[in-house]
């Protein structure tokens, strides 16, 4: 059985790294947070074999560059209207496979956490397409670590949830809930607009008092943060004008940023001291 697994994921693996002969292919590309250095060496590779590369609006544009020969197509979803509705890409994906050959569908982040990489995957295998996954740096993970948050720290955190914040239903989802019971850190992706109802809940915790964090455009260059606790983190939005893509990070993790600029401040005053003494 093992032997058999490890046959499955090297077959998985020769789809990425070598042309096809079949109906035509589709990998699923992981494109990381934002910061174009933040991708894999084998998405790059995946990149310059495309025919066609299907985008979202969350991918750093500029990795396209390295897809220099493969026609390119917007379908992601930009001031709340969809260049296309997923049944489309979908559709999309299998008639440019079977048309040019190789088609990479590129997404922010990883594409299996909350990327709906896994649904496209099925969905092209049952229409007789070659499928393969090239894994990302997920955003919930990175982003919180570019601005020197941890999601686990030995004495304030030993396991932290990511959630998405709205439902396909649009509503909030009920495992925010029972993340607020717990201790772990709780990231929370696509949540902007629950905030309120997220905020309600922590409190309802008894945790006004809680550190939580706001990343804006996490990773670029036009990255926004707000730094507050669950009691303040409303009017701190207002005042900062974050809003979406956003990550929330709430926990006593989000203390380290701050703890972690102390350190530096202290050394450099003490640096300095000792520079005067001499």
């Amino acid at each position: 059985m093992h032997t058999n697994n490890l046959s499955n994921q090297k077959t998985i693996n020769s789809i990425v790294d070598t042309p096809s002969q079949s109906q035509g292919r589709l990998t699923v590309v992981g494109a990381g947070p934002g910061d174009i250095e933040l991708i894999t060496l084998k998405a790059i590779k995946t990149l310059e074999n495309a025919d066609v590369v299907l985008y979202d609006a969350l991918v750093n544009e500029e990795l396209l560059d390295y897809a220099k020969n493969a026609e390119l197509i917007f379908v992601g979803k930009r001031k709340g209207c969809y260049a296309y509705q997923q049944k489309q890409i979908n559709e999309l994906i299998v008639s440019r496979a079977k048309s040019a050959g190789h088609v990479v569908r590129l997404k922010g982040g990883d594409p299996f956490v909350f990327g709906r990489g896994s649904e496209e995957m099925e969905y092209a295998a049952s229409h007789g397409l070659e499928v393969g996954m090239v894994p990302g740096i997920s955003s919930s993970l990175s982003v919180p670590a570019y601005q020197n948050i941890p999601v686990t720290k030995r004495g304030s955190s030993e396991s932290f949830w990511v959630i998405t914040g709205t439902t396909k239903e649009h509503k909030l989802s009920v495992d925010v809930a029972l993340a607020a019971k717990s201790s772990a850190t709780v990231v929370i992706l696509m949540g902007m607009s629950k905030l309120p109802q997220i905020v309600e809940l922590f409190k309802g915790e008894g945790k006004a008092d809680m550190p939580i964090a706001i990343i804006q455009n996490g990773t670029r260059d036009n990255e926004k943060v707000g730094v507050a606790t669950i009691a303040t983190i409303v009017d701190v939005v207002e005042k900062e004008k974050l809003s979406n893509p956003a990550i929330i990070i709430i926990g006593e993790v989000v203390k380290h940023r701050e703890a972690l600029v102390e350190a530096k401040n202290q050394y450099s005053q003490q640096n300095s001291k000792l520079s005067e003494v001499e």
